[in-house]
């Protein structure tokens, strides 16, 4: 008994240090977490008393006269993001319906890593290439055609008005759209292949075509993991940094051409904060930084509120 006795003990001993072990790393990431936000709070806060919310309304930056607003950078920062998931979200579907669904099993595994082999390339590479490569192509046969055939059109004709320079707004919007595929492919694969064979041969067997077994087997079997994968593809584009520097032209204005140069927080980062020798400067750009990660958590925010609602409307359309 006594020997048994010794065990039990020495076991709880060892469960209490796991569990007291893994709740320190979880209240570690917490206050990382919490630490990030204070520091960038504390540096931005000159930066906060001097412009206030005027901060958020002004185009202007100008390092000289030490006036400063976000609105350029904010406003190239989501309008690229946007762009590049409305472009990578259909093709990431489907190269993940074409890989779970239509590819021959011999090209199934060859072409998955590829599609990952994608995704750990770095984002200097990508921005090496946008600049050198795909900006001279897309200057010489893509804008020409987009000014030529989109250009007079009501409405939708002024995105696409200017110099068919290369670099840009919409430049930088293709570079993420290119960078962010392979990882919401990779992630919706995933989580398609984990469908119950049962499920999906059960509707081919009523009749149902490919595309009506991944619109009502497939895609609410596994709503959860592609809005996951969206948000994973969606937060690698609002926080890409090298890569829109290289092509997105690094002028702080704003215009309804996507052809025009801009400027998104991460570029306006990287170029200047190793120059910020001015304290308002420095304050400025770490505000910038506030701004970045607040919009990165208000849509972390609204996509576990999606994913709630979809769980609660759930079997209630029919």
């Amino acid at each position: 008994m006594t020997e048994l006795s010794r065990q039990l003990k020495r076991q709880r001993l060892l469960d209490g240090l796991f569990v007291g072990t893994t709740r320190t790393f979880a209240f570690l990431v917490l206050a990382s977490l919490a630490g990030i936000l204070i520091s960038l709070i504390v540096g931005a806060m000159p930066s906060m008393r001097t412009f206030g919310f005027g901060f958020f309304t002004s185009a202007e930056w100008d390092t000289v006269a030490g006036r400063y607003g976000a609105l350029a950078p904010v406003y190239g920062t989501l309008v690229t993001s946007a762009i590049a998931l409305l472009i990578a979200v259909p093709v990431s579907f489907g190269i993940a319906v074409f890989l779970t669904e239509l590819c021959p099993p011999v090209l199934r595994r060859p072409l998955g890593i590829c599609i990952e082999l994608l995704a750990g390339i770095p984002s200097i590479i990508y921005g090496m290439w946008g600049l050198f490569v795909f900006a001279p192509f897309f200057s010489e046969y893509i804008q020409p055609l987009f000014i030529k055939y989109l250009g007079p059109l009501p409405l939708v004709g002024i995105l696409f008005q200017g110099a068919p320079m290369g670099i840009g707004l919409f430049a930088a919007a293709l570079i993420l759209a290119i960078m962010i595929i392979p990882y919401i492919a990779s992630v919706m694969r995933d989580v398609f292949a984990v469908t119950p064979p049962m499920l999906k041969e059960s509707a081919y067997g009523l009749g149902s075509t490919t595309w009506e077994v991944m619109r009502h087997v497939v895609l609410p079997y596994t709503k959860a993991g592609v809005v996951g994968g969206i948000i994973l593809g969606l937060g690698r584009a609002l926080g890409e940094t090298m890569a829109v520097t290289f092509v997105i032209g690094n002028t702080f204005n704003i215009s309804a051409s996507l052809y025009t140069s801009g400027v998104s927080i991460t570029s306006a980062l990287a170029n200047e904060f190793a120059e910020a020798a001015d304290s308002m400067h420095l304050s400025s750009l770490l505000y910038l930084g506030l701004i970045l990660f607040v919009i990165t958590f208000v849509v972390l925010c609204l996509s576990k509120v999606m994913l709630l609602r979809m769980s609660r409307n759930e079997g209630r359309s029919h």
